[in-house]
Formats: structure tokens, C-alpha cells, sequence
């Protein structure tokens, strides 16, 4: 079991010598300051959050880990110029991977038709039958990616943040610098939309 006592300069550590349970914030800034320990802690914290994040951006596993790794990198090295938001890394690293899922998205058009030129795999045990059916989940999510991507930019934005991700429409109205009930408005215009596209395939 871990206590919580105070060191000798009157911090508080626990039975281990190590801080208990530290904000965003406090290990942001702590991590600003050079210490690895404490953005190794804010990426174990919410590496699985964006990495579902960035799977929903991208409809795509490898693509997913790709997008976290550099999502975190980004973070690293613009630790010390960034400045939370309501005590969440979250909603930043939100943004990072969203704008890195539309780069990628934007150079990867080449690579796709060399895909679709490739003969298709043969099935030959349960465990194809298993990695087909997660390709086509993931095809049926690329689809409505593509259709997210034609949005107008405020609703795309809100989709991407609240839908996609899953900021609170406070979070990402503070985030995106617009009211909430503005928010909420992106979002039953663009579910209209998709659903009037989605309907019409």
C-alpha cells in the first residue's frame, strides 16, 4: 500500500520517494522544465485516449500508433511554449492529432491507389476471417471519415473534438474560443449531414 508522507523539502511523496498523483498541469509544467519522469507520466495517463482518438480520425490501427507517437513528440518539444486548459492535456493533444490525421490524410491519396491495385488476400483460416472483418469495420469508418472531412471547418472541428474524441462540449468550446451552445449547433448540423449522406450511400 503507498502513503503519502512529506520529504525533506517538504514536498509530499509517497512510500516510494515519488510524488502521489500530480494534475496535468503540474506535470505539464514540470516536464516543461526537463523533467522526463513527469511527461512519461502525462503519456501513460492519456496515450490510450488519444491513441482511440486518433484510430476514429484515421480508421486505421498502424495509422493510430503512427498518430499517437508523433502526436507525443509534438507535445515534447512544444512543452514549454503550450498552456492547458481547464487541467486537461487532453483537449491539446486532441487538436495535435487531429491536424496530424488531416496532413497525413492529405499525402496518403497516393498510397491508397497503390492499395487498391494490390490483389486482394485469400482466406484461409478463422483468423483471416477475423482481420476481414476488422479491414471492413474499418472501411465503413473511412467512409465516414471522408464525410466528416467535407464538412464546413467549424463543424468538422466540433465533430472531430466531441464525437470523434471525447472532449465535453465545454472543453471544446473553450478550446475552439466560442460558446458552448455554438458548439452544440456545429454538431446537429454536421450529424444531419452525415446522416443525409450516409443514407443516400
Amino acid at each position: 500500500m503507498t502513503r503519502t508522507v512529506t520529504g525533506s523539502a517538504g514536498v509530499p511523496v509517497d512510500s516510494n520517494g515519488s510524488p502521489p498523483d500530480r494534475s496535468d498541469t503540474e506535470l505539464w509544467l514540470a516536464a516543461a522544465g526537463g523533467d522526463h519522469g513527469a511527461f512519461t507520466e502525462l503519456f501513460e495517463r492519456h496515450a490510450q485516449s488519444v491513441w482511440n482518438h486518433a484510430y476514429r480520425l484515421t480508421g486505421s490501427w498502424a495509422s493510430a500508433e503512427d498518430l499517437t507517437s508523433t502526436t507525443f513528440l509534438t507535445a515534447w518539444r512544444r512543452r514549454a511554449d503550450i498552456t492547458l486548459i481547464r487541467d486537461s492535456a487532453l483537449p491539446w493533444l486532441y487538436t495535435v492529432a487531429g491536424n496530424l490525421a488531416r496532413t497525413e490524410h492529405r499525402s496518403s491519396g497516393r498510397r491508397l491507389r497503390l492499395v487498391r491495385r494490390l490483389p486482394e488476400p485469400r482466406s484461409v483460416s478463422d483468423h483471416a476471417e477475423t482481420v476481414v472483418d476488422q479491414l471492413d469495420g474499418e472501411d465503413r469508418l473511412r467512409q465516414v471519415l471522408a464525410l466528416v472531412a467535407k464538412l464546413p471547418k467549424s463543424q468538422r472541428q466540433a465533430v472531430e473534438l466531441c464525437l470523434l474524441g471525447d472532449l465535453s462540449l465545454q472543453d471544446a468550446a473553450e478550446l475552439l474560443g466560442v460558446a458552448e451552445v455554438t458548439v452544440r449547433a456545429h454538431i446537429s448540423r454536421a450529424r444531419a449531414q452525415l446522416r443525409a449522406a450516409l443514407e443516400e450511400k
